[in-house]
């Protein structure tokens, strides 16, 4: 009997040590923007890549009312990896804004780990509209929906709004409602946008078949202070919002997003995500275009995400060895790599 214990009792140890031979695998909770952004579509393309190309790992996708919701999130450990845009950063380190007050809240702090594309924010008009409305300034105290509260492409346009001085009505409605709003006269404007100048949002999508919108651009003008208040301006062809948006080119005002996580995957782990996206690009460009800019050179808008931001969070240090690698890096750098 003590050795058929004996025997049960090293059986029981062999299969306790074989099960935990087994690597783990690590959960990744990724906050992203509500059902129906570009956000969301964008990381549940790119969540079927990393759970097929890094099984030790598992992306689940985890929609949010904004992408802020999923920084403040990952800052207070209610998610693994987050939406984070330089524009949110930038009211994170200055305490500001959507942030104002949230410091003593977090409990670690979001670096960046992985640009994706930018966002191109610009305004909309109902086509029968186009003779009233020939600037920005020209909806001055109209009825303009922004974007949810919550979200960094509304925070971007009302910065640009305030450098201008237009003092809009701000008019929060659901996502499904702006276009047949536009089109009865609830909204006067709202808001379009772009991922990499390419595509744009499933809502703005739909939207679209409500009313038909034309593209508001700013006047020269206007353009000029926005450039002298530091905002960068691109134009972008009609074709990425799939109809006729009555100009013959839209100006939109970009900022940087990526799908970020922090310093709980390793830096070989980082690396290895940042080469595993790489390797995909094309394919995750085909399944959206908001991946069109890494697909294209992906190196760059490492480059260029890092630069939007590095003053104002810390770099990842897989991503800091993958962009030394690539030959992007910038020494005067080295200082804001994450450390545990």
């Amino acid at each position: 009997m003590f050795k058929r214990t004996l025997s049960l009792l090293a059986a029981g140890l062999m299969a306790t040590a074989g099960t935990a031979a087994w690597p783990q695998v690590k959960e990744i909770p990724w906050g992203t923007s509500a059902v129906g952004s570009a956000g969301h579509k964008a990381l549940v393309v790119l969540a079927e890549v990393l759970n097929r190309e890094m099984p030790k790992y598992r992306v689940t996708v985890q929609p949010a009312p904004g992408a802020i919701i999923t920084v403040k999130g990952y800052a207070t450990g209610q998610f693994e990896g987050y939406y984070g845009a330089d524009i949110a950063f930038y009211e994170l380190a200055n305490d500001s804004n959507r942030f104002k007050g949230f410091k003593p809240s977090m409990k670690r702090q979001p670096v960046q780990s992985f640009w994706t594309f930018t966002v191109e924010v610009g305004t909309a008009v109902h086509s029968r509209d186009k003779a009233k409305f020939k600037s920005w300034a020209d909806l001055a105290g109209k009825p303009v929906f922004t974007g949810p509260l919550p979200w960094d492409v509304r925070a971007h346009l009302e910065r640009a709004y305030g450098v201008l001085g237009v003092k809009h009505n701000y008019r929060q409605v659901d996502l499904a409602a702006a276009g047949s709003l536009l089109q009865n006269r609830g909204i006067e404007a709202f808001i379009i946008y772009t991922n990499a100048e390419t595509t744009t949002a499933p809502w703005i999508a739909e939207a679209s078949l409500a009313a038909d919108w034309a593209a508001l651009n700013p006047t020269a003008g206007e353009i000029a202070a926005l450039k002298k208040a530091g905002f960068a301006v691109t134009e972008v062809k009609p074709a990425a919002f799939r109809k006729d948006v009555h100009a013959d080119t839209v100006v939109l005002l970009p900022f940087y997003y990526g799908f970020h996580v922090g310093l709980e995957v390793p830096e070989a782990d980082m690396y290895q995500m940042l080469k595993v996206i790489e390797k995909n690009a094309g394919e995750l460009a085909k399944a959206d275009g908001s991946f069109a800019q890494i697909a294209k050179d992906m190196p760059a808008m490492q480059r260029l995400g890092v630069n939007s931001s590095v003053d104002l969070v810390p770099i990842h240090p897989g991503l800091a060895k993958y962009m030394r690698e690539k030959g992007v890096w910038d020494a005067k750098w080295d200082a804001r790599v994450a450390r545990k």
